[in-house]
């Protein structure tokens, strides 16, 4: 079963909204766990990577749940791009 199938059922079985208040709980989590190496300097890889992939997979969630999937990759490459121009404009100033 491919994984978008996987979280299509997730979504069918559990519902919209516990699963997106799954969403912000898993970044929750995340932000914790960020905040934790930053401030406390707390060597936390291993959450860092598990938390990420669960935000990871809750997002994948949340833009199936709202048909959202091409249009947020679509705004995703033009802020991509949007930073590529950030960037090199970044660059001429440092020379």
């Amino acid at each position: 079963m491919e994984a978008r199938d996987i979280l299509c059922r997730a979504l069918r079985t559990w519902g919209k909204e516990p699963q997106m208040m799954q969403v912000i709980e898993e970044m929750s989590e995340l932000i914790k766990e960020i905040l934790k190496n930053i401030n406390r300097k707390k060597d936390n890889k291993a959450e860092l990577i598990e938390e990420t992939a669960d935000v990871e997979i809750m997002l994948e969630q949340l833009k199936i749940c709202y048909d959202i999937e091409a249009e947020v990759e679509k705004y995703k490459a033009a802020k991509v791009l949007k930073i590529e121009q950030r960037l090199n404009e970044w660059d001429k100033k440092a020379v």
